[in-house]
């Protein structure tokens, strides 16, 4: 066969074992199986060969990130911490994180400095765009100590909407998880998609329950679960299969 003639790509389960889906037999074993997709189209031929710097892998509809040059890490990020790489004030920022990766990661959005919890660290633009971006749908969920005894109507205002200087806001789920009379404060868990600033600290606060701690406890399908404060790690191949999932979904155009 002449050079101009040479089959183009790589053979798919090749493509698979090189990213960490299964061996090349489960892999072929996948494929024969339906539960492959490139490009949205199963694939169950053994011969297909493809492009992992254009095309797009999934399976079991998840998708599978075939760029070994992108990075995703999960950080707890402390209090006292501003969201920023370089911070022009000299307050401690994220680059005490990120100065050991070879790779130049930034963060996914925001947490002000005096919220803890999930933030995503990624050298990956366009996902980055896609769960920063509330018109994309991504929730997150935070848990907040706030002064006074919440009630179940204050709970269910939360949830119908209320009334801020930028305009009106709704939890998309809230909840009462603990009342501790006794100190005269509550814990609260509360879930929106929004991207505005400070936006928990302002809703709280404006049905008369200031907060006195918070911090984000899920981004999307991403939980913070025993990540200590101040640690960092890779997000495993699941959570970062949901994440590109979502990113792709979120690129589709609308029927």
């Amino acid at each position: 066969m002449s050079a101009d003639r040479a089959p183009q790509g790589e053979r798919l389960q090749k493509v698979m074992a090189a990213a960490g889906v299964a061996s090349r037999r489960v892999s072929e074993e996948m494929i024969v199986a339906g539960r492959v997709t490139v490009n949205g189209e199963v694939v169950t031929e053994l011969g297909r060969r493809i492009d992992p710097l254009t095309d797009e892998l999934a399976v079991d509809g998840t998708a599978v990130q075939l760029d070994t040059s992108r990075r995703y890490v999960m950080l707890n990020k402390p209090v006292g911490v501003v969201s920023s790489m370089r911070d022009e004030q000299g307050r401690p920022d994220l680059s005490r994180f990120t100065r050991d990766y070879p790779e130049r990661l930034f963060n996914v959005g925001r947490l002000d400095a005096e919220t803890s919890g999930l933030l995503i660290l990624t050298n990956d633009g366009e996902l980055a765009h896609v769960l920063a971006h509330p018109s994309f749908g991504v929730t997150k969920t935070y848990i907040a100590r706030v002064r006074g005894v919440v009630t179940p109507a204050t709970i269910a205002q939360l949830t119908r909407g209320v009334e801020l200087d930028d305009g009106p806001i709704a939890a998309d789920k809230a909840k009462l998880l603990q009342v501790n009379p006794g100190v005269g404060d509550s814990l609260v868990e509360i879930t929106l998609h929004s991207g505005r600033n400070r936006i928990v600290r302002r809703m709280l606060a404006e049905v008369g329950h200031p907060v006195k701690e918070l911090v984000r406890r899920q981004f999307g399908p991403l939980h913070l679960g025993t990540l200590k404060a101040g640690r960092m790690r890779d997000l495993t191949r699941e959570e970062l299969g949901a994440l590109l999932t979502i990113a792709r979904e979120g690129r589709r155009p609308a029927d």
